[in-house]
């Protein structure tokens, strides 16, 4: 919360336009497509300009609508969000490579009253939620002082879990907590980087995939992440698993590999489209190069990828069939242009004018 409040939200009423947005989501879909990713989700303000970006088709993505009942640059509060989401709904709604969902922030920034809004918004639209649930344990002991239950027994209660809720990160399970993402099919999103960074626990991977839990994998937000790299994540939640279960043979690469790609289009709803390399699947593939000192020689491809890869060795990636990246050059990103565009973001952060003085 310290993070939170003091650095991150005041940061952000400073500095974050839906201009900064979409260049930040340029900056950010460049770093991901040379790295591997071409399917991100996307929770947090000025959805409309992220949308703007993602219309061109370069990636594909679930666009998730931020809802907090507290006024923010895109909504005054949360019943508008409400309203700007089935704006946003209707516009994309048969586009190819976008998908809405639901972004309330997390039960602690959203009432009751609010989760019931949203209950009936859901049964109304049909759209999946995604929502941070169990972060840390302080946020588990606020509710249970506040409300006399843990956030993911309130969210049941509102009717909100199901196969069409992403609960991102949950490093906080006790036994009950499991039968409600087991009896509801909820699926887990696993940030480990994230959760490190912050101090924030550890999710129990591995007693969830042994429970029938789909468990995806993700990297949050840059800015506790640092990275979007998604095959640095991997290593990370492959050797997390073991170290937090006490288990060597947990989260083996083919199953991490799976949490990234199969397990990760179900959990975004389109497991039927996505994440295989099956017949009637959309040709969302990437290509690695294993001929390298680090990867070689590569006795198990799955093993080699996970542990001993970079995402350096990603040489060419498809989305949809069309080539975003050629022999390890992005095709559609100006990248010359973009590092222009983001210095001077970084340069206008810092409080430094054109002429280079402090402002």
């Amino acid at each position: 919360m310290t993070w939170l409040k003091e650095h991150i939200w005041p940061a952000e009423a400073k500095h974050v336009s839906p201009a900064f947005v979409a260049d930040g989501t340029r900056l950010a879909m460049a770093e991901m497509l040379r790295s591997g990713t071409t399917t991100f989700a996307d929770m947090y303000l000025a959805p409309e300009a992220v949308g703007e970006v993602l219309e061109q088709g370069i990636m594909r993505a679930q666009l998730c609508t931020p809802l907090i009942d507290f006024p923010t640059p895109w909504a005054a509060n949360f019943s508008a969000g409400l309203e700007l989401t089935q704006a946003l709904c209707e516009r994309y709604r048969d586009h190819p490579t976008i998908t809405l969902a639901f972004g309330p922030h997390a039960p602690y920034t959203v009432n009751d009253d609010s989760l019931k809004r949203l209950s009936e918004a859901q049964e109304q639209l049909g759209l999946s939620i995604q929502m941070h649930v169990h972060e840390t344990a302080d946020e588990v002991e606020q509710s249970l002082a506040q409300y006399g239950k843990r956030p993911l027994r309130r969210l049941l209660e509102s009717g909100l879990l199901g196969p069409h809720f992403q609960a991102v990160h949950m490093t906080q399970i006790d036994d009950d907590d499991l039968d409600i993402l087991q009896d509801s099919e909820t699926h887990v999103i696993h940030c480990p980087q994230s959760n490190l960074k912050l101090a924030s626990g550890f999710c129990p991977v591995a007693r969830l995939q042994d429970a029938g839990v789909n468990v995806a994998l993700g990297t949050d937000g840059a800015a506790s992440n640092n990275d979007l790299d998604m095959f640095d994540e991997l290593k990370s939640a492959a050797l997390l698993a073991k170290g937090v279960s006490g288990n060597a043979a947990a989260l083996p690469a083919m199953a991490a590999l799976a949490m990234a790609t199969r397990d990760g289009a179900r959990a975004l709803g389109l497991g039927e489209h996505i994440g295989q390399l099956s017949q009637g699947f959309a040709a969302d593939l990437i290509a690695l190069d294993l001929q390298a000192a680090n990867t070689l020689p590569v006795h198990n491809p799955a093993s080699a990828i996970v542990y001993a890869m970079n995402s350096r060795q990603v040489s060419h990636v498809w989305v949809g069939g069309q080539c975003r990246v050629n022999d390890g050059e992005l095709m559609n990103i100006d990248l010359n242009q973009l590092i222009h565009m983001v210095t001077e973001h970084q340069r206008a952060m810092a409080g430094i004018s054109q002429s280079g003085e402090a402002s």
